[in-house]
């Protein structure tokens, strides 16, 4: 990288970053595609004890029923409001943001029902995960329809 002599702070920094991502950036990309996958096995058979471990305990969900926090997720996810009858996620999309951040963008399409009614298929998602101690966890999920 060739850098201009009054950026050369900046160049190094985002050479030294690029060099941290690029020797682990697959791994943890692997590792949180994994996570997010176990998730949804997790949200079909009804496991909020998995989303008990899985969500930090900030964590936002943005979707067709607002805004929700990790109680009301896990709550939702043990019911049987929901009957997930099949999922296909794909297009995984991975982002370092910091060290201890990233993101995954995906493409998911379910067939589900929560209450009788159809949740929004097929969608885009955005999934945030920071690293927390030794754990990476997810604090924020939202969902975009796609029309």
């Amino acid at each position: 990288m060739r850098c201009p002599k009054r950026a050369w702070s900046f160049c190094l920094v985002a050479t030294c970053a690029a060099l941290a991502q690029g020797s682990t950036a697959p791994a943890l990309k692997d590792t949180l595609v994994a996570l997010e996958k176990q998730s949804w096995v997790a949200w079909q058979g009804h496991d909020a004890g998995f989303f008990a471990g899985f969500l930090s305990d900030d964590h936002v969900e943005v979707g067709p029923r607002g805004i929700l926090g990790k109680a009301d997720i896990v709550a939702g996810v043990g019911s049987s409001a929901c009957k997930v009858e099949s999922y296909a996620v794909d297009s995984f999309k991975f982002t370092r943001v910091a060290e201890d951040t990233a993101l995954l963008a995906y493409r998911a399409e379910q067939k589900t029902t929560c209450g009788g009614f159809a949740v929004p298929s097929p969608a885009w998602v955005s999934s945030l995960y920071v690293k927390r101690g030794a754990r990476w966890v997810n604090v924020l999920y939202q969902q975009t329809p796609i029309t």
